[in-house]
């Protein structure tokens, strides 16, 4: 009886605002996706709480297909461990289509701070606990957390100060606000090469392709990763074959050489996992970012 799918516009919620690495992602897909399954596409911004608000709307809505989301790291991995109280269960109100890609975080820190490596840095820290400050975009989200397990590994302190977009972070951390920040390079790449921020390293396993000068963290703190994700959801409830359809198209996206050749632009990683594969990397990163909570007695009410 699904053959027809899509027979009418199908909505990709997007629960952060327009113009961030999440939204360029859905639209992208939106787009590849319409052409490749002859339908209409979508994109809706619904942003508030982390991502939670958007999300929790699509857990809701009815599963027929033709309500998706865009979710992250953090509406599926981190928020379950941070948020008292979560609007949705990220497992079993699910099912992962494919995760589409990865970003990579990068540590940076003002050009006025006395710390030219990561070692020095963690040596300033360790003298004088408390007395910096690290932006993140918002509170549990990958940018806050990737400090917060940087602060658990090393022993050190610094104050927190979310912000409401990735934007305002870079503007406070040129100009000396903040000191410290664990961002996407998407955003801040441009200011590094410009010599107006200096990065100290990549949270990522390994070194970037993009910046193969730049160490990773895992260098100086065996088993440090911090690296932001993007992935494709249908509500559970739709029917099998649809998502199996999805799953199989968003593969193929993620490989096309003109897409790849859009994500290294934007610093990004293309992934296109399968649906079982992605349901893996889910639970692995739930446990992985609900122990830093704990350790880091991260906790939004």
């Amino acid at each position: 009886a699904q053959t027809g799918y899509p027979s009418k516009v199908v909505t990709i919620v997007v629960p952060f605002a327009a113009g961030g690495t999440t939204d360029i992602l859905g639209r992208l897909l939106a787009e590849r996706l319409g052409a490749r399954m002859g339908g209409r596409f979508i994109v809706e911004n619904r942003a508030g709480a982390g991502g939670n608000v958007g999300v929790a709307a699509v857990a809701r809505s009815e599963p027929d297909g033709y309500t998706l989301t865009m979710g992250t790291v953090s509406t599926h991995a981190i928020n379950p461990g941070v948020y008292s109280k979560m609007p949705f269960d990220h497992i079993k109100d699910f099912a992962p289509i494919s995760q589409v890609a990865s970003v990579p975080n990068i540590l940076m820190v003002n050009l006025d701070l006395p710390a030219k490596t990561v070692p020095e840095l963690i040596d300033l820290l360790k003298k004088n606990p408390g007395k910096y400050s690290f932006g993140s975009s918002g509170a549990g989200t990958s940018t806050h957390m990737a400090a917060e397990l940087f602060k658990v590994s090393t022993g050190t302190d610094m104050a927190h100060v979310p912000y409401r977009s990735s934007a305002q972070v870079t503007q406070d951390l040129l100009s000396g606000q903040i000191q410290v920040s664990f961002d996407n390079i998407t955003i801040a790449w441009t200011h590094v090469e410009a010599g107006k921020i200096r990065a100290l390293a990549t949270a990522t396993p390994e070194r970037l392709a993009v910046a193969k000068d730049l160490p990773a963290l895992s260098e100086f703190i065996p088993g440090y990763a911090a690296t932001s994700w993007h992935g494709f959801f249908a509500p559970s409830g739709v029917p099998k074959e649809i998502v199996a359809k999805l799953s199989a198209e968003t593969q193929a996206i993620m490989r096309e050489p003109a897409v790849i050749e859009q994500m290294k632009k934007l610093g990004v990683d293309p992934v296109g996992s399968t649906q079982e594969q992605f349901a893996a990397h889910i639970a692995a990163e739930t446990k992985r970012w609900a122990e830093v909570a704990q350790k880091a007695n991260v906790k939004i009410d």
